[in-house]
């Protein structure tokens, strides 16, 4: 399969080749890039730590621009986004739901900020890698039942997978485990399919034709970048609100 490299690939590589010597062949081994030589991060890895990167700085000289009785532009859009996300909040995990914020924020901010990535031509979108999206899926499944297990308690939780009757909890635990489980690959596979897809048709539509027509296909995939984030982020707070819920 051929693969695309973002601009920052190389070089990074070849810096931390020339700090460190070569890669041992068990890092590369764990870094899903055995047999490449001179590789010590994966281009996905890379990508992230450059959305880390751009959050680190960003974010702090935002912070000491904000303003309560006159506020700028971007301190507006920051504050539009985090109202919807509270609202997404309020409506799945109804009374305790606003101590999740900072962990529903964070997916949301960092997916977005991936994807957008992607909408530069000489980068990569980290969630384009299944590496990444299963990283993210699987933060999310932990976290929404490390959540449903503080909630009930280890057997309170445990019985919710049971099923009303403990007759046929035999019969229902498994496949409620299962389906349980299932949400994190759904996830994974959702926000990969979708990002990977886009990104590969735009940078299909910009070699052939190199100008105007892939200006829609920049827009859809702006749109696409949000929207992804947001079914993430939707889906992740009806799991945790599915998880601390008690029936009544």
């Amino acid at each position: 399969m051929h693969h695309e490299y973002s601009i920052l690939f190389h070089p990074i590589n070849a810096l931390l080749t020339m700090l460190l010597g070569a890669p041992p062949e068990a890092w590369q081994k764990a870094m899903g890039v055995a047999g490449e030589a001179g590789v010590w991060l994966p281009d996905h890895v890379i990508m992230a730590f450059l959305v880390f990167l751009i959050f680190a700085i960003v974010l702090p000289i935002l912070s000491r621009r904000f303003r309560e009785d006159v506020p700028g532009g971007a301190q507006n859009v920051l504050e539009v986004l985090v109202d919807f996300l509270r609202g997404l909040i309020k409506e799945n995990i109804p009374h305790t739901g606003e101590k999740y914020l900072p962990v529903v924020g964070a997916f949301f901010f960092f997916i977005v900020a991936s994807n957008l990535v992607g909408q530069v031509f000489i980068l990569q979108p980290p969630t384009s890698s299944l590496n990444t999206t299963f990283a993210l899926s699987l933060s999310c499944l932990v976290f929404f039942n490390a959540a449903g297990f503080r909630a009930h308690g280890p057997i309170g939780y445990l019985k919710t997978f049971a099923g009303p009757s403990m007759a046929l909890a035999i019969l229902v635990f498994p496949i409620e485990m299962i389906g349980n489980l299932a949400r994190g690959l759904s996830l994974a596979m959702r926000l990969f399919g979708n990002i990977y897809g886009e990104h590969t048709a735009t940078n299909q539509f910009v070699e052939l034709v190199p100008f105007l027509v892939p200006m829609p296909m920049n827009a859809l995939g702006i749109f696409g970048s949000f929207l992804q984030a947001y079914v993430f982020t939707l889906l992740t707070t009806v799991y945790i609100g599915g998880a601390i819920a008690h029936e009544h």
